[in-house]
């Protein structure tokens, strides 16, 4: 990790888990010697501002922000009114109705002034990219103010188009990974490259830094992403137990549970790709019939709106329960303990 981030002790970085990561989960994994990652993809430029502030008073050692680089949403009438009616049976369990019309809840950072203007003022070590990549000027101006630059790729092609672009490292995101799906294109065909494939294909054909990600778990599965070839792993739903991270109860539940062994790819929640644990959303998205879900992030809107619904009401199985396929080896740690482990596991392993 010191060619790709100076001050990063281990070849460790805690994935960014928009509405999961927090500030203290971050600081805690900075301090331990890893690069703790805020995630804010569906933050207002005003909220990602504390977030950032917040990790610095805790941590004074470099830090990632991560964000979304989606193309703004494609508004079909007709599809989105065919959704909202296949979730209208969710709502009426709760006696509601589902909203009338859906808003784009997350804007992209692709173009985004006051988004980039927040983060050339804040200077953050690291600015990762899910989804895609920002413009060339935003690019630009991220690397004249000396923040290192990450960015997803699911293929060659992507990976491509980011060395392309001069993005500092590649997140190499398999299959495996917990979250949303990396894929510039939601719609187009996705080779579905498990996370050892997609490095062996990478390696052959990229000289930037990779950073293998998905499936990976504890410090033996480091160890083996280092020698294929990674200059350090991206671990997400090993971090989600940590008391710090702001998973809710449920979703704790859940992972530590008898059903975690049981993840989907799912657009349901989101209208994204997405793996996370099965749960009566994501079977209700999948059950025989179900239209294609509106467009991300409208999707979203609705959603969030059925969880909140479900949750005031102690009913669990509607939310955006995010893991990988690697769930059931999830650890309930604390974070720096949770490193300690990380660090023991993989070996004598520096960055």
């Amino acid at each position: 990790m010191q060619t790709i981030v100076p001050g990063v002790s281990y070849p460790i970085i805690q994935a960014p888990m928009a509405g999961t990561a927090t500030p203290a989960l971050a600081a805690a994994v900075s301090n331990a010697g890893g690069l703790g990652s805020l995630g804010i993809g569906g933050s207002s430029v005003a909220d990602a501002a504390r977030m950032i502030a917040g990790t610095r008073e805790l941590t004074d050692r470099p830090f990632n922000v991560n964000v979304f680089c989606h193309r703004p949403a494609r508004r079909d009438a007709a599809r989105e009114a065919a959704w909202l009616a296949w979730l209208a049976p969710l709502f009426a369990e709760f006696g509601a109705e589902p909203p009338a019309t859906l808003a784009e809840v997350y804007p992209t950072f692709t173009g985004n002034d006051a988004a980039t203007a927040m983060l050339l003022e804040l200077r953050p070590a690291v600015v990762s990219m899910h989804f895609g990549l920002p413009t060339g000027a935003q690019l630009g101006a991220l690397r004249q103010a000396g923040i290192i630059t990450f960015a997803t790729a699911t293929s060659e092609a992507e990976a491509r188009a980011i060395a392309d672009a001069g993005v500092d490292a590649i997140v190499a995101q398999g299959y495996e990974a917990g979250g949303h799906r990396g894929v510039f294109e939601p719609d187009g065909e996705d080779a579905r490259l498990a996370t050892f494939d997609l490095m062996a294909r990478l390696t052959r054909t990229c000289k930037l830094p990779l950073i293998a990600a998905g499936g990976l778990m504890d410090g033996r599965d480091i160890r083996r992403a280092l020698d294929a070839g990674a200059a350090a792993a991206q671990l997400g739903t090993a971090f989600v137990g940590c008391p710090e991270s702001a998973a809710n109860a449920s979703y704790r539940e859940a992972l530590a549970g008898a059903g975690a062994d049981a993840t989907a790819m799912t657009c349901a929640i989101s209208g994204r790709p997405a793996r996370g644990l099965v749960n009566r959303l994501i079977r209700h998205g999948a059950a025989a019939g179900a239209p294609p879900p509106a467009d991300y992030s409208l999707t979203y809107d609705v959603t969030k709106k059925l969880f909140a619904l479900a949750a005031a009401r102690g009913a669990q199985g509607f939310g955006a329960w995010w893991a990988g396929t690697a769930a059931p080896r999830a650890r309930a740690l604390p974070a720096a303990e949770l490193m300690r482990a990380l660090v023991a596991e993989m070996g004598d392993v520096a960055a």
